[in-house]
């Protein structure tokens, strides 16, 4: 299974108030729909399934909300392919499938996500990494150890 396109066709972000004093995300992904594509550009013995999608992140309560929109295309085996159109019919796809469709929609959207959070002044949905008191403690503390064992 490969990614052969990624599209976004709506990027929207809203902010609806300055502050709240406690805030909780709630991401969603929305399959609007599943289909086969055929092409006369690529020469590939796999099939093609398109992906329409939507994306969404609300600022609870009521702080801000972004929503994504967009198409996928993924090559897949025609024997997936099959199992995937049959299955759509009645919302269900094979796992491996699934999981790649979402966890690329994730990846691609969060970061497009954090792009509109940073032009909004928005807090990022996703935790970044950080440095804190306790941590630079104990990176002093484990490098001041090599250094003394170095000198031993």
């Amino acid at each position: 299974m490969r990614l052969i396109n990624f599209n976004f066709t709506k990027l929207y972000g809203e902010r609806l108030k300055d502050t709240v004093s406690e805030i909780k995300f709630n991401t969603k992904i929305d399959i609007l729909s599943i289909s086969s594509l055929k092409s006369d550009f690529l020469r590939i013995k796999e099939d093609l399934i398109k992906i329409d999608f939507r994306y969404n992140i609300l600022y609870e309560p009521g702080l801000a909300g972004i929503e994504l929109a967009g198409t996928m295309v993924l090559s897949v085996e025609p024997r997936i392919a099959r199992e995937v159109i049959k299955g759509w019919k009645e919302k269900e796809t094979p796992e491996e499938f699934r999981l790649f469709m979402f966890n690329t929609i994730l990846r691609k959207s969060s970061l497009k996500a954090l792009q509109l959070e940073e032009e909004l002044n928005l807090p990022p949905h996703l935790p970044f990494p950080a440095f804190n008191k306790s941590s630079m403690e104990k990176k002093e503390n484990s490098e001041n150890k090599e250094d003394n064992e170095a000198a031993d």
